[in-house]
């Protein structure tokens, strides 16, 4: 192995290690082994910025623009509405899934998921059915839709990018829609027969009108009138008839270590959990400041619409305290409390780091309610004013969005070309102000993408997916090409479960060129394995956004996950190995 393929492979290894221990976000991850690669000698500048002009990095870009049309014109969620009047939870499901896959062909799954999400829950609300039986079909589904087509994923795009940039013809829109309609199919089929033993039946946490979603935890003070001034916690019998739990009393800066028998002192601060009604109720029974609400009530005149929200992944929210942001700012709000799955809360809520999928309860001025459902650091679960359709808005989005397809299937424009042009359009027809077009943008996915993509340039110029073809996959090739399709196709399912699926596919996109390349064969089918493989991660909640999102959502265990993806996982293996040569021989 030359000095070359040495380091790059320690940058390889380096940059694995830390996407799986997630100790930086997979953008700064992207950006550093970007660094890494040019201050080495590894990538010439313009090799190390080729992906900030990527096709695939552009046309990723935007397309969260015109997955936006969709979503801000209020359509999605009209039709996540009438989705959610069935009753009966088995059709629901296979109508979630055979609504959800095709969207999520052509519009971000996130996005999707993000829209369907509130809406699913308050339906397994009023019909008293648990939510675990729904969320998990939902992102499975979602990210099934997205190998249909070329535009599907960004994974899909960035391996494409690499593709053509390696001198081979890329692939069309439409390419691998056959194969993509098997797997979900399969995969719809094997929810709904599995889907009654394998899914839990777990009360999740409840998300509905009232705003009693879970077991919120909010700061109570003690106010000069307050009844409990001198009293302990054991002499407070009636309080366990609200349903609270004291968990901490907080005195300036510390914490009262006998927390049954310590009086309670005027200024002690009691960080309570219980439900948002009866955590009110025992306020005002006691003499209880809610500084928040008063401060709420202060802010908005007494007219605020309460809000719960669900800090989506990739949101600048997360690692950062409520005091560190300007979020309450930019949209005037106040943060009423605070509910995290499985944790409890032992801080200040304005000292306590935000993470994905902690829940929030919001007072929100109502003329601000529309710049929070476009804020996609949140996903909006539930609230009292819902945003009304626009009905000739949705119609030019569905119209701009089936014209750059249509463009591109064609071959008049290239995708990138066609999605740009279509972009231009929904700002024209203001289906969205420009404001809204670059903040629908994901850019750390945009910036992961741009990263990581010298690192696929470093892998097969420095010599280092040569020499591990040679050493790996090369000497499988006296068992036939199956088995070397079979070992990809493994490889990147596993690493995707762990770490970004970008990153995954980046990593393996050089290696299945350069096996094609020594062995002989069609690189196609080796490339089809790493994007369908990349691109369906259902064994942790880690995996994908969409995963994650629906983890804290469906009351989820980490290892319902585990239960029901590793099965479906081998299930898409064998499909692989059965239909992907068929469709794209060697």
């Amino acid at each position: 192995m030359g000095m070359e393929a040495l380091l790059t492979l320690v940058v390889l290894i380096c940059a694995v290690g830390l996407f799986v221990s997630e100790k930086l976000p997979v953008d700064v991850v992207a950006l550093l082994v970007l660094a890494s690669l040019l201050v080495l000698g590894l990538v010439s500048p313009e090799q190390a910025l080729s992906g900030f002009s990527s096709e695939a990095t552009i046309t990723v870009a935007a397309m969260f623009v015109l997955s936006a049309g969709l979503q801000r014109s209020g359509l999605l969620r009209r039709l996540g509405e009438g989705l959610a009047k069935i009753r009966w939870q088995w059709m629901q499901a296979l109508l979630i899934m055979l609504v959800i896959g095709p969207i999520s062909a052509f519009v971000n799954n996130t996005a999707a998921v993000a829209v369907f999400l509130p809406l699913v829950l308050a339906a397994c609300v009023a019909n008293n059915k648990p939510a675990s039986r729904l969320l998990i079909p939902l992102s499975y589904a979602a990210q099934m839709g997205g190998v249909c087509t070329l535009i599907g994923t960004s994974t899909n795009l960035l391996v494409n990018s690499m593709v053509i940039k390696s001198g081979m013809t890329g692939f069309t829109l439409f390419e691998f829609s056959q194969l993509g309609v098997i797997f979900l199919g399969a995969g719809i089929a094997y929810l709904l027969i599995t889907g009654p033993w394998l899914l839990p039946d777990r009360a999740a946490s409840e998300f509905h009108e009232s705003a009693q979603l879970g077991k919120y935890v909010t700061e109570l003070r003690v106010s000069r009138d307050s009844g409990l001034i001198g009293k302990s916690l054991n002499e407070v019998q009636s309080r366990q008839s609200f349903g609270l739990v004291i968990i901490v009393i907080m005195r300036g800066d510390n914490s009262i270590s006998d927390l049954q028998n310590s009086p309670i002192e005027l200024g002690d601060i009691l960080l309570a959990q219980g439900e948002w009604p009866q955590l009110v109720e025992f306020g005002k029974r006691y003499g209880l400041r809610m500084e928040t609400e008063d401060r709420a009530k202060s802010e908005h005149h007494g007219d605020a619409v309460l809000v719960e929200a669900m800090i989506a992944p990739n949101s600048r929210m997360a690692d950062h305290t409520l005091s560190d942001l300007e979020f309450r700012r930019l949209h005037r709000m106040t943060i009423l409390a605070i509910h995290r799955r499985g944790e409890v809360v032992r801080h200040k809520i304005s000292e306590l780091r935000l993470a994905v999928g902690d829940l929030l309860l919001m007072a929100v001025p109502p003329k601000e309610m529309v710049s929070l459902r476009k804020d996609a650091s949140v996903v909006i679960v539930s609230e009292k004013e819902q945003e009304k359709i626009s009905w000739l808005r949705a119609g030019l989005s569905i119209a701009i969005m089936a014209s750059v397809v249509a463009v591109a299937t064609q071959g008049w424009l290239p995708i990138v070309a066609s999605a740009l042009v279509g972009c231009i359009a929904l700002v024209i027809f203001k289906c969205l102000t420009p404001e809204e077009a670059y903040t629908a943008i994901d850019w750390r996915v945009v910036m992961l993408m741009a990263g990581v993509l010298p690192l696929g340039v470093a892998i097969q110029t420095s010599g280092l997916a040569t020499y591990l073809v040679q050493h790996t996959l090369e000497p499988l090739n006296g068992y036939g090409p199956l088995v070397v399709l079979a070992v990809i196709y493994s490889v990147t399912a596993l690493l995707t479960e762990f770490m970004s699926n970008t990153a995954a596919a980046v990593l393996l996109t050089p290696i299945a060129l350069t096996t094609s390349e020594a062995l002989g064969i069609d690189a196609k089918p080796l490339i089809v394995a790493v994007m369908f493989a990349a691109s369906t991660s259902f064994a942790t909640p880690v995996g994908y956004q969409t995963n994650t999102m629906v983890y804290n959502a469906g009351g989820y265990r980490f290892t319902d996950f585990m239960k029901i993806g590793i099965p479906l996982n081998i299930l898409f293996f064998i499909l692989a190995m059965i239909f992907i040569p068929r469709y794209f021989p060697f």
